[in-house]
């Protein structure tokens, strides 16, 4: 008589599910917030830190490396730190989320939409 309703206990568990994974998305936006990571360019003449996000925190340029004329070269190193920091943060935040997609079934190179 209630045939029909037999796939109900799946899609509660699946609504379930979707909960955890929302919760464990959170808790792992807040915990990137805390993650450091450091990009270096120059053989670590300069070093960026950024959060797991991606958002730049620090920056540190060792001063022997400023002379007037070799400015271009400085920011050359100064851009080459910021984008290894970043590449290094999307790296990790992409590591998190593997984690979690990885608990809940979906293939490890599965990409969330946002």
């Amino acid at each position: 008589m209630l045939k029909g309703l037999s796939g109900l206990g799946d899609m509660a568990g699946m609504m379930k599910k979707a909960q955890q994974m929302q919760q464990d998305m959170a808790d792992m936006q807040e915990q990137l917030e805390n993650v450091t990571v450091v990009g270096e360019s120059g053989a670590g003449l300069v070093k960026a830190t950024a959060n797991a996000k991606g958002n730049l925190t620090a920056l540190d340029i060792d001063p022997s490396i400023f002379h007037p004329d070799e400015k271009e070269v400085v920011e050359d190193l100064i851009l080459a730190a910021i984008k290894d920091a970043q590449a290094k943060a999307s790296a990790k935040a992409q590591s998190e989320m593997t984690k979690i997609t990885e608990g809940l079934g979906l293939p490890a190179d599965f990409k969330m939409p946002f």
